[in-house]
């Protein structure tokens, strides 16, 4: 009878710990529909964002990454204990308790962001055409041709960012000299991380992160450097609280355009330069060869050494994270991993204030 109460008791406590996170999904899904429940979780993000950044920024290496280190063990355990019958109903137990504490951490710390009211609704709305696309992809040719003069190279004629430490200084500077209409508040605590990962990172096509448990900004330290100083400022638009991929992209390039480190100038552009041209080539494939054969000589070493380190780390890994990277990106009310409409839609839309 005992035997058959305990199990009783066992199920009983499975079952109300996978009820309380089926409860969490539909109570986190309800809040997301909330906008001044949401606005909410911005606010608590800047108080949490500037304890985490004061607590674990003085670190030398990313106190984050040794968590997820921790965290991916504990899981694996947790694994191997379910898949053996004899202890598979005491650690399905911890397993879901686990889920149910990462999962609340997750949407209270970072996860409720994505749901927030678009940057898009603070610019003009109008229509996006091919031939404002062109003509803005053709100014950034020549701002790109421009400021690639004024950086420095490697021995191979490859441009080279010999100073991040600048570039992050740089960064939090102009974090606080952004547009009105991006009401985030910057930070002067610096934040920015070399992930522990660098090496797996560059067969997954992550260029870098934010760990949303520690307010850390990880980076790729062995990306070419066109792709650096962006990736920088693009990881700091997180850490100001903007959790889609293209609006930290849009934050990135506002936190770059106008800098005066050239390094960072030089990588915005270059990823403007980019972007444009990959929103184009689908539809306008001879445009677009048209704009990569008038590339200086500086600017097709580049790109000649961003081609080389990608198919150096093309593989399994690639794919794999770009399709799992895909999935997580849509069921956050993201474009997939491959698209740059939303971003191009704000970059264009403000150039038209600009000018």
């Amino acid at each position: 009878m005992k035997v058959a109460t305990k199990k009783f008791d066992s199920f009983k406590r499975k079952r109300t710990w996978a009820g309380i996170l089926l409860a969490q999904f539909l109570l986190f899904y309800i809040f997301s529909r909330i906008e001044f429940i949401t606005g909410l979780f911005a606010r608590f993000f800047e108080f949490q964002k500037d304890f985490h950044q004061r607590v674990f920024a003085w670190l030398p290496f990313s106190f984050g990454d040794i968590l997820y280190v921790i965290l991916g063990l504990v899981l694996i355990f947790l694994l191997i204990k379910i898949l053996k019958k004899q202890t598979r109903k005491a650690y399905l137990l911890k397993f879901l308790i686990l889920l149910n504490l990462l999962y609340f951490i997750y949407q209270i710390f970072w996860g409720m962001l994505y749901f927030q009211k678009p940057i898009l609704d603070q610019l003009p709305e109008g229509k996006i055409t091919v031939e404002e696309t062109k003509n803005l992809a053709l100014k950034y040719l020549n701002l790109c041709k421009q400021t690639r003069r004024t950086v420095k190279e490697d021995r191979n004629g490859v441009f080279k960012a010999y100073d991040l430490n600048a570039v992050k200084t740089e960064i939090l500077y102009h974090q606080n000299r952004l547009p009105k209409f991006i009401n985030k508040n910057g930070t002067a605590i610096n934040a920015f991380k070399p992930s522990l990962f660098k090496g797996i990172m560059s067969y997954t096509g992550i260029l870098g992160y934010y760990n949303p448990f520690t307010a850390e900004a990880q980076y790729n330290a062995e990306l070419p450097s066109t792709y650096l100083p962006f990736t920088l400022a693009h990881e700091s638009s997180h850490q100001l609280g903007y959790a889609r991929e293209q609006e930290a992209n849009f934050i990135g390039y506002l936190l770059g355009k106008n800098s005066e480190h050239s390094d960072l100038k030089y990588s915005t552009e270059y990823f403007v330069l980019k972007s444009l041209l990959n929103s184009l080539s689908e539809n306008n494939p001879e445009f677009v060869k048209d704009v990569l054969r008038q590339y200086s000589p500086e600017m097709k070493r580049d790109r000649l050494a961003e081609k080389m380190f990608i198919k150096k780390h093309e593989g399994f890994l690639d794919v794999l994270f770009g399709f799992t990277n895909d999935l997580f990106l849509k069921s956050n009310q993201q474009e997939g991993s491959v698209t740059y409409s939303y971003f191009i839609d704000l970059l264009v839309r403000y150039e038209r204030t600009a000018q």
